[in-house]
């Protein structure tokens, strides 16, 4: 049985295997190389198209933006990595925000009860995704659609359509006295800055690394997207397997939905109908196959900062924002195009 080495399956000849690495494809994964040197080329190009890019307060803006979006990117991850696919990742997060925000400021209930309670009905929700299509065999792409609708029609009868603020008139911003934006608040370097939210994404994504490469859950999740059956008959139980995966990334957009809700300071039932879209993006462009098996939770973390870069560096340039929808569909289909060739070649 093949063994996984930086997160990916290994190449098919014994000759790629022995062939030397560089350094920083040792340290980031070979597959992530690539999208590595794209953000990099990206932050040069914005910041000689805009004078007001390139500074430690911008780019910590960027890197703290899309703190959220990188955790609901993890969950997709595993998913993508067990050849699935979540269309109902954003609606699940935002279900989970309001949920937290009307428990908490409507019920009265203690904060971290309902920071819990969020937390745990975004993880039922994604057992739910899990069951259907496991125990169904219903395929990924039609049950998270349908869960997508479902869940975007809870969300409003649940919050009867309206918008639960945290918002501080004097300032505009998330009120920092409420402990439900906790995770919104800052640690300052200077200009540098990182959210309590940011810094909490980041413990996430080391934790999903190490659990990826160095533990036999993730070896196993690697095998069952590469070749279900193959797994199956080596003695992993892919049936489980496959429901726990989208139970945790349930777990993993309820996380995502307290750093929201603490960066944006409300719930809105509109909100998280683009995330699945982004989160898509950050996983293919990070190098991670949409067909299973191969990808790494570094490049997923790369890509989501790629979004972020093109999202703030076109704002900067003052363009529309139906330009920024327009960069990341042609984004996504580069990297699936990408993905195709790659595919093909091995």
């Amino acid at each position: 049985m093949t063994t996984i080495e930086n997160g990916a399956a290994p190449p098919d000849t014994a000759a790629d295997d022995r062939s030397p690495q560089p350094l920083i494809g040792r340290i980031f994964g070979l597959s992530a190389i690539g999208p590595l040197a794209a953000v990099l080329l990206a932050i040069a190009f914005f910041s000689f198209e805009s004078d007001t890019f390139w500074s430690v307060n911008n780019l910590s803006t960027v890197a703290n933006q899309v703190g959220y979006l990188g955790v609901l990117a993890i969950g997709q991850t595993l998913i993508v990595l067990t050849a699935g696919i979540d269309l109902s990742v954003g609606l699940i997060m935002a279900f989970g925000t309001m949920v937290v925000a009307k428990t908490a400021e409507q019920n009265g209930f203690p904060t971290p009860l309902a920071m819990l309670i969020g937390v745990v009905v975004c993880t039922a929700l994604g057992l739910v995704n899990g069951v259907l299509i496991q125990r169904f065999k219903l395929p990924a792409f039609i049950v998270t659609l349908g869960t997508y609708g479902l869940v975007y029609m809870a969300t409003h009868i649940y919050s009867k359509n309206t918008t639960i603020s945290i918002i501080d008139e004097k300032t505009s911003l998330p009120d920092d006295r409420s402990p439900l934006v906790w995770l919104g608040r800052s640690i300052h370097v200077g200009d540098l800055f990182a959210t309590y939210g940011t810094i909490l994404a980041l413990i996430i994504f080391v934790i999903a690394w190490y659990v990826l490469t160095n533990t036999a859950f993730g070896r196993h999740i690697f095998a069952f997207g590469d070749n279900p059956e193959a797994a199956r008959l080596t003695g992993i139980r892919t049936g489980r397997l496959q429901i726990v995966v989208y139970g945790l990334a349930g777990f993993l957009y309820g996380i995502a939905a307290l750093i929201y809700l603490g960066r944006v300071g409300s719930a809105t039932p509109n909100d998280g109908q683009t995330e699945n879209l982004e989160t898509i993006t950050a996983v293919v462009i990070g190098g991670t196959s949409l067909f299973g098996g191969r990808g790494t939770v570094v490049g997923t973390l790369i890509g989501a900062l790629i979004i972020g870069v093109f999202r703030n560096g076109l704002v900067q340039m003052g363009l529309d924002s139906s330009i920024q929808w327009g960069v990341t569909g042609a984004l996504i289909i580069v990297a699936v195009a990408i993905d195709q060739l790659l595919k093909k070649r091995r």
